[in-house]
């Protein structure tokens, strides 16, 4: 059964489902890795990417975001020069009521209102201004950075913003921050 579009679990309207020693059955995220690139290195730029609506990001859009931030950075640069960190983990356990629709059946199927459902996913809760993903460079390689931020805010169900928050001074000015 395909997933559902990410407009059915963007909103947060309920409580968080998270204590998982209780839930049988529900499947790992998606997203394992978290840092990647020198996270030891010595960079002087450090550019975020900051949600600006209060969302539900499930798993499987962290780790395109990650992927697609991740490939950009390692064609452009080498992994020496860049740090990537995606901030957010996936707590909270999404459910569903699964509903039949298939060929042959002759009416819809009306089904129980607001049901408990079964765990499908998990999805990280996230606030308006929360950073979700940030990567460090050297002055040479904002422009590199900016577009692989750039391109991870596409797999988001939200906007985001692109900041640079650590930069020499010339830096700013020259990216208009």
């Amino acid at each position: 059964m395909p997933e559902r579009p990410a407009r059915c679990y963007g909103k947060i309207d309920r409580p968080p489902y998270t204590r998982k020693e209780y839930i049988r059955g529900f499947p790992p995220p998606k997203i394992r890795i978290f840092d990647m690139g020198d996270p030891s290195g010595d960079f002087k730029v450090k550019i975020s990417l900051i949600a600006l609506e209060e969302r539900q990001i499930r798993h499987n859009a962290l780790e395109a975001a990650r992927i697609a931030a991740n490939k950009y950075l390692t064609a452009k640069l080498s992994r020496s020069n860049y740090h990537l960190k995606v901030t957010v983990y996936p707590h909270h356990v999404l459910r569903e009521n699964k509903m039949m629709a298939f060929a042959g059946a002759d009416r819809l199927q009306d089904g129980m209102r607001k049901a408990f459902g079964k765990p499908i996913g998990t999805a990280a809760r996230v606030k308006a201004g929360q950073r979700l993903i940030f990567i460090r460079v050297n002055e040479d390689n904002v422009d590199v950075a900016m577009e692989a931020l750039r391109r991870a805010a596409m797999k988001f169900p939200m906007k985001c913003r692109i900041i640079v928050e650590e930069a020499p001074p010339e830096i700013k000015k020259r990216l208009g921050f």
